[in-house]
């Protein structure tokens, strides 16, 4: 038996992106997961969080990962509500949980809460060294002072929390959306749709000079659950992989594996956030003997082929089936002769990622198109040009 077994887990924040990888890990363990929504429980008022402890009587541990979150362009616009809401949510569902002697409690930080000039690596020990950056401290500071509501709680109360600091998370169910996700994932977006539109450029904020440290959302989830069930101290504990990166070469990465190859345009007008940001992880694999195991090109090719195969289902319907034809403009495609017969694809899957089930007869297309797509939807029809060649998909009439 797993110390998760028949365990009762409160997860806030469990149908965001972080959660969710940890709520699928919970169940595996055997753990009973309770997912408050926000649309049933507003945790930054008081009564709703009254209300789901009521809904939740004997619940044994909090994960507390909800959060209000964006990257800079979103925290430069709500500094306001970014500090209100994270503090409320932490300080209230803290003080809750410790009234009604819940028997641990997990506070999930961030990395914004480190001073703006913290030698790298960042250590633990150097949290309260000097003021966040700009962009990030209102949100920074509200996810901080639950260190010091668990550090003063332990001390006049005894009630056992724990904090972490987390650096930038990404992966599979990431949030791509334009005006709040991560630069991750918009970094991704940018190359995919512009493979889409058959744009020759992206831009990207700043100078590309400033370095993060980027931590796969499933290595994270692993490392949230072993602090959950080994860890019971008040120091942080920082959680990442070690490494860093500059944004200019992570673009470049991104770019590179998804196949855009247009000029990237640097607007040096907006900022560039942290001038740097990586973390020593020393002290999570000593407590609890966490190490992340995914590396960063690993956890990108897998982000990208998750949004890619989320955007090709937009797109299509799991049970369509589509015809190809090719018109080749430059040279024989390898799969010309099999494509202008025509022939119908099983799976969507078969033209959007290698490894798709390709269908009798067409031995070679499925794993050609991928190589280097460039998609538009012209109204139902959806072309690809691969190497000079024009391969158009259309479902099949009636």
């Amino acid at each position: 038996m797993t110390y998760w077994q028949g365990k009762s887990v409160i997860v806030t924040g469990g149908h965001g992106f972080l959660g969710t990888h940890v709520t699928a890990k919970l169940a595996e363990l055997g753990a009973v997961v309770f997912k408050p929504s926000h649309a049933d429980y507003d945790l930054t008022r008081l009564e709703d969080i009254e209300r789901m402890y009521k809904d939740t009587a004997g619940a044994e541990i909090v994960l507390h990962l909800a959060a209000r979150v964006g990257g800079i362009g979103a925290n430069r616009e709500h500094p306001g509500s970014f500090f209100y809401d994270n503090l409320m949510m932490g300080v209230q569902l803290m003080h809750q949980a410790c009234r009604r002697g819940i028997p641990k409690f997990v506070a999930v930080g961030t990395v914004c809460s480190y001073p703006k000039h913290t030698p790298v690596p960042f250590h633990e020990d150097d949290l309260w060294n000097g003021y966040p950056e700009g962009t990030n401290a209102p949100y920074g500071l509200a996810k901080k002072m639950m260190l010091v509501q668990s550090k003063g709680y332990r001390e006049e109360y005894g009630f056992n929390s724990i904090f972490l600091l987390p650096v930038n998370l990404y992966g599979p169910g990431d949030n791509f959306s334009p005006a709040s996700s991560h630069v991750v994932p918009a970094l991704i977006k940018k190359c995919v749709d512009a493979l889409a539109a058959r744009d020759d450029e992206i831009v990207v904020w700043g100078d590309g000079s400033s370095t993060r440290e980027f931590l796969y959302v499933a290595d994270a989830a692993e490392g949230i659950l072993l602090a959950a069930e080994k860890y019971d101290e008040s120091e942080p504990v920082n959680l990442g992989t070690g490494s860093e990166i500059s944004i200019r070469d992570l673009v470049y990465l991104i770019a590179a594996e998804t196949g855009f190859e247009g000029k990237i345009v640097w607007d040096a007008s907006q900022p560039n956030g942290q001038p740097r940001r990586s973390l020593d992880t020393l002290r999570a694999e000593e407590k609890f003997g966490f190490k992340a195991r995914t590396s960063l090109l690993d956890g990108l090719r897998e982000t990208i082929g998750w949004y890619r195969r989320s955007t090709a289902a937009a797109l299509w319907p799991v049970s369509s089936r589509f015809l190809v034809s090719c018109s080749p403009t430059s040279g024989q495609c390898p799969c010309a002769g099999a494509a202008r017969k025509g022939g119908p694809y099983r799976d969507r899957r078969d033209l959007r990622e290698p490894g798709g089930e390709v269908p009798p007869g067409h031995p070679t297309i499925a794993n050609h198109l991928v190589k280097r797509p460039s998609m538009r939807p012209v109204g139902r029809t959806l072309m690809r040009k691969v190497h000079g060649n024009r391969h158009i998909f259309r479902p099949p009439a009636g």
